[in-house]
C-alpha cells in the first residue's frame, strides 16, 4: 500500500528547498514482505528490489564524485570508493549499505559507497555481506567482523571510521558490539545514519510517523535476518548493547525518519556511558534523507567536519 507523506495533512515545513519537497512529493511505494517461510517468494522480492533499483541508481551514479572498484577484505566482496585526491595515507572507511539487511547488494553496494566517499570526503570500503534468505545472521556480521580486521592489519584504528545507513547502520554498530567481544581495538570513530539499532521496534516514532515516512515496519524482514535469535539480542539490536566502549559517534536522522526514536535513545545512550556523541536531525527529513538536496549537503558538512575532529589528517 502506498503512503502519502505530503498533503493537506502533512505540508511541507516553511524555508524547505525544493528538491526537498520533490522527495517528499514522490516516495517509493511500500514493500509486501512475503511469509516468514515462503524462501522462494523472498528471492523473488530481492530480485525484483534489484531490478527496480538498477535505473534509480544509475542517475544517483552520475552525480558522484568518487569511483568504486572491486576488491576483497581476506575473501569478504567489497567496493574501494577512493576520496578525490587522495593518497595512499589518510583515513578510511568501514561502511556498510543500508537496505532493511536483506537488499542492496551488488551493483548497490557499489553506488552506496561512492556516496559514502562523496558525502564523508574519505576513502570507502563498502562490504558487500551476505544477507537472507540464503545467508541470515550472523552471516552479514562475520562478514563485517573480517573485513575489520583486515583493515586493522593495514591502518591504525586512529584511522578507521566504521560507519552505515540505515541496516548498515545495523551492521556498524553491532560490528564494534563483536569487536570488543573478540578484544579488537575500537576504530577512531562510528557514524550511524538513520540507523537501525532496535529490531523490536518499541520506539515510539514506529508509530507516530509511520503515516509521513516511507519506511515501513520492517518486523518480517528483521525475523527472517535473526534466523530465530531473540531480536533483543546486542548483535541484532545495538542499542540494548553496553556502549561504553564505543568510539565518538555521529548519529543523524530526521523528523520525518520512523527511527528517529532508536537514534535517540541510542544517543542518549552513548552520552549516558560517557561516549561522545552527536545527534543531528534535519527539519521534515524522512530515513534516508532527501535524496541530495541542499538539506542533506549541510549535514555532510557537519560529518566531514566530524570525521576530521576525530581522525589523523
Amino acid at each position: 500500500m502506498h503512503t502519502t507523506v505530503i498533503g493537506p495533512e502533512f505540508p511541507p515545513p516553511a524555508g524547505l528547498s525544493a528538491k526537498a519537497i520533490d522527495s517528499l512529493r514522490n516516495p517509493r511505494p511500500k514493500i509486501r514482505f512475503p511469509a516468514l517461510d515462503d524462501y522462494a517468494g523472498w528471492q523473488e522480492l530481492v530480485a525484483n528490489w534489484e531490478r527496480e533499483a538498477k535505473g534509480r541508481l544509475a542517475r544517483m551514479d552520475n552525480g558522484l564524485s568518487a569511483g568504486a572498484e572491486e576488491c576483497y577484505l581476506d575473501g569478504v566482496h567489497t567496493y574501494l570508493s577512493r576520496a578525490p585526491g587522495a593518497g595512499d595515507g589518510g583515513p578510511v572507511q568501514l561502511f556498510f549499505h543500508g537496505g532493511a539487511l536483506s537488499f542492496g547488494a551488488g551493483e548497490a553496494c557499489r553506488v552506496s559507497g561512492a556516496l559514502a566517499t562523496t558525502s564523508s570526503g574519505i576513502t570507502s570500503y563498502a562490504v558487500d555481506y551476505r544477507m537472507p534468505p540464503e545467508h541470515p545472521f550472523p552471516a552479514a556480521l562475520d562478514d563485517a567482523i573480517t573485513a575489520y580486521r583486515r583493515l586493522l592489519a593495514e591502518h591504525d584504528p586512529c584511522d578507521i571510521v566504521v560507519g552505515g545507513g540505515s541496516a548498515g547502520g545495523n551492521i556498524a554498530a553491532a560490528l564494534l558490539v563483536r569487536a570488543r567481544e573478540e578484544g579488537l581495538p575500537m576504530p577512531a570513530a562510528a557514524v550511524l545514519l538513520t540507523p537501525v539499532v532496535d529490531l523490536t521496534e518499541s520506539g515510539d516514532t514506529h508509530r507516530t510517523l509511520a503515516a509521513v515516512d516511507e519506511l515501513q515496519s520492517l518486523a518480517a524482514v528483521n525475523l527472517l535476518y535473526a534466523a530465530g535469535r531473540p531480536l533483543e539480542d546486542p548483535c541484532l539490536s545495538p542499542l540494548f548493547a553496553d556502549l561504553s566502549h564505543f568510539p565518538p559517534t555521529y548519529l543523524q536522522s530526521g523528523t520525518r525518519d520512523t527511527l528517529l526514536s532508536g537514534t535517540v535513545r541510542m544517543h542518549r545512550k552513548l552520552r549516558a556511558a560517557g561516549v561522545p556523541a552527536e545527534l543531528h536531525v534535519g527539519e521534515a527529513m524522512p530515513h534516508g534523507g532527501f535524496g541530495g538536496a541542499p538539506e542533506d549537503r549541510e549535514l555532510d558538512a557537519e560529518l566531514r567536519r566530524f570525521i576530521a575532529e576525530h581522525t589523523r589528517r
